[in-house]
C-alpha cells in the first residue's frame, strides 16, 4: 500500500524520453532521470540526467565517449554481436577486448517549470564530458546553494571509474569546474547548505569490493574544495529494505530536531526504495533517527518497470516552508515527484 507520509504528482512521469531533445543528430535519448533540484529567480529548475545512446541496428552494440580529436568531442564505437572478444547481455554495458564500455553516455539538462509540476526542457547540454575523468559521461547530481553561488556535486565515470566531480555557477549559464573531489570509487556525494561548526559538510559513498560495503559516509571543508575529517555515518542493514546498498539523496533538510536527510536504500534484489535519517544539527555525525520501513517504495507501473526495474531514487527537492517537494527518477527511465510534510517525515521515524 502507498505510505500516506508521501503523496506522488497525479501527473507522473512528469519528463519521458519523448520530452527531451537528443544533444545531436543520430542520438536516441534512452533515459531521463535522477535530477537534482533548486530554485532560481522565482522558478524551479532541474538539472537533469539525460542517457543517450548512438542509433544502431539489432546486430550491433555500441558506446559513446569523449575524445577531444574527434568531432564535437565524441567518439561512437560501434561493435557487431558476432565480434570475436565481445562480452554483452546487460543493458547497460558491455566489454570488448577486455576493456568495458557503457551502452549510453550521461549529461546534464536544464529544466525550468513556474508550478513545480510542468516542466520545458531546455534543447542543449548545460554540461557535458569535457575530459578524460568525465570520458563515460556525467551523470545524478546534487544541487546545494551555499554562501553565494549553487554548487554542483556530480558522479564522473571513465575507464579509471566511477568518482564525484565538482562545478559551480551563479546564473545557470556558465560553469566553473573543480575537479574531483571524491576519487573513484565514489558516487552520492550531496553539500549541506550551510557551515557547521566552521565547517562545510557532504556526504559521499566509497564502495568497497568484499570488504567495506556501499555505505553513506560524511567529510568536511575549511573552503569547499579540499575535504577530509572522513568518517562512515550509517551502514546498510542486511536482511532489511536498504540491507545491500545505501546512498545519500539530496542535501539534508535544516529542521528543529535535526538534519533531516533522504536517502535510498537498495536490497538484495536490487529494489530501490526511499528512507530518512536525522542527524544532530551541530554534530552531523550523529545519527538521531532512521526510517525502519520505507517512506516511497517502487509501486506505480512507471517505478516498476522500465530500464532498472523496482527502483525509486532521489537526489533532488526544493521546499516550500512544511513542504518538501521530491523530484525522483524511477526505473531509471522517467522522472517523477511527490510531495511530503516534513513533520510527517519526522514523525515517521
Amino acid at each position: 500500500m502507498p505510505n500516506p507520509v508521501i503523496e506522488r504528482f497525479p501527473e507522473n512521469p512528469i519528463l519521458t524520453p519523448a520530452d527531451v531533445p537528443p544533444s545531436r543528430p543520430g542520438m536516441v535519448v534512452e533515459m531521463v532521470l535522477n535530477p537534482g533540484a533548486f530554485r532560481f529567480q522565482g522558478r524551479t529548475g532541474l538539472l537533469l540526467r539525460v542517457a543517450e545512446r548512438p542509433e544502431v541496428d539489432d546486430n550491433h552494440v555500441s558506446a559513446l565517449m569523449y575524445d577531444p580529436s574527434s568531432e564535437g568531442g565524441l567518439r561512437v564505437m560501434t561493435v557487431r554481436k558476432d565480434a570475436p572478444g565481445l562480452k554483452h547481455g546487460d543493458p547497460r554495458g558491455f566489454e570488448y577486448k577486455g576493456r568495458y564500455y557503457l551502452t549510453t553516455m550521461s549529461h546534464l539538462r536544464l529544466a525550468w517549470s513556474d508550478d513545480t509540476t510542468h516542466f520545458t526542457v531546455e534543447p542543449h547540454p548545460a554540461m557535458q564530458a569535457a575530459n578524460d575523468h568525465e570520458a563515460y559521461g556525467i551523470e545524478d547530481c546534487r544541487v546545494e546553494y551555499v554562501d553565494t553561488k549553487y554548487w554542483l556535486a556530480y558522479a564522473l565515470s571513465s575507464e579509471n571509474g566511477v568518482g564525484v566531480g565538482m562545478a559551480s555557477t551563479d546564473d545557470w549559464k556558465t560553469y566553473e569546474r573543480h575537479g574531483i573531489i571524491f576519487s573513484p570509487h565514489n558516487k552520492d556525494a550531496a553539500f549541506f547548505p550551510e557551515k557547521i561548526g566552521g565547517y562545510y559538510w557532504a556526504f559521499h559513498r566509497p564502495s568497497g569490493i568484499g570488504l567495506g560495503g556501499n555505505n553513506i559516509w560524511l567529510a568536511r571543508s575549511p573552503d569547499m574544495l579540499h575535504w577530509g575529517a572522513h568518517r562512515r555515518l550509517v551502514a546498510a542493514r542486511p536482511g532489511r529494505w536498504d540491507g545491500e546498498r545505501i546512498g545519500a539523496g539530496a542535501a539534508p533538510i535544516k529542521t528543529p530536531r535535526g538534519w533531516l536527510s533522504i536517502y535510498h536504500g537498495a536490497d538484495a534484489t536490487g529494489r530501490y526504495c526511499l528512507g530518512a535519517l536525522l542527524l544532530d544539527l551541530n554534530d552531523p555525525a550523529r545519527v538521531l533517527a532512521r526510517s525502519e520501513t520505507p517512506l516511497l517504495e517502487p509501486e506505480a507501473g512507471c517505478e516498476r518497470r522500465g530500464f532498472y526495474g523496482n527502483c525509486v531514487f532521489t537526489n533532488g527537492h526544493v521546499l516550500d516552508g512544511d513542504t518538501v517537494t521530491l523530484y525522483y527518477g524511477a526505473s531509471d527511465s522517467v522522472v517523477c515527484g511527490a510531495r511530503a510534510s516534513i513533520n510527517a517525515l519526522l514523525a515517521s521515524l
